[in-house]
């Protein structure tokens, strides 16, 4: 073989040799070093072995953990006092709160009317219905329903149990609106004789009234008594 053709077949053997281990370098590149950003979604947290995890973070995952056990604890003790009609543990720790109007009567509205008033719960019951209305010492209505809002119609409408369930509604409505812990002097206003008088004080010496009985200072019978006046209808005789 002549010195050129030795040179050429050289060359071609160190080309195909060197092409190999090139390709074998790029292919053995770490990853960090390639020209792609590493998303810092994609970091993953360090391994249990690893010895970048302080114990602060492991305290903070403890105190997470316990919370979430004492908020589920505290929601299931909440929800059995509600079955068993008792009051809850917001209820009892906010006990102090429900006695802020009688130490110097704090967080009372002036618009209200005057603080030596009390509040004022009208039941009205004949014959056919009952009427249920609960005023501010201004006279202002907090609310005011009959049992035809519930869905009782016609002569159901003056039954005792549509009485009962009316005055039971408006006790839920005042408790939802926390006027149990506004309302500092009560007025019960009975008028007339219907079954709904009997409901709502049974109501009241219930556990429905329970946050408004010693709040009661007056009970008092607006019921209208005639003395002459125009002539009454004649009584309805059947058969």
């Amino acid at each position: 073989m002549t010195q050129p053709s030795s040179r050429l077949f050289a060359a071609a053997t160190a080309s195909l040799v060197a092409a190999p281990r090139a390709l074998a370098r790029q292919s053995t590149r770490p990853f960090s070093q390639t020209c792609l950003r590493r998303n810092a979604d994609s970091v993953r947290p360090p391994g249990p072995g690893s010895s970048s995890s302080s114990p602060s973070s492991g305290m903070s995952e403890l105190q997470s953990i316990l919370s979430a056990t004492t908020s589920s604890n505290n929601l299931a003790s909440d929800t059995m006092a509600r079955a068993l009609n008792r009051p809850s543990t917001a209820s009892t720790s906010q006990s102090g709160d429900d006695s802020i109007l009688g130490t110097g009567h704090a967080g009372w509205n002036p618009e209200w009317g005057p603080v030596t008033e009390p509040f004022h719960f009208h039941v009205f019951s004949h014959k056919h219905n009952t009427h249920v209305t609960v005023t501010k010492p201004n006279r202002d209505a907090i609310v005011s329903m009959s049992t035809g809002n519930l869905g009782f119609k016609k002569s159901k409408r003056g039954t005792y149990d549509a009485a009962y369930q009316l005055v039971a509604h408006v006790m839920d409505k005042l408790h939802q609106g926390n006027w149990h812990r506004n309302i500092h002097q009560l007025e019960i206003v009975l008028r007339s004789f219907g079954q709904g008088r009997e409901a709502a004080v049974k109501i009241l010496l219930g556990s429905e009234g329970r946050l408004f009985r010693d709040k009661i200072v007056r009970v008092s019978d607006d019921t209208r008594i005639k003395f002459g006046g125009t002539r009454s209808q004649n009584p309805r005789r059947l058969g």
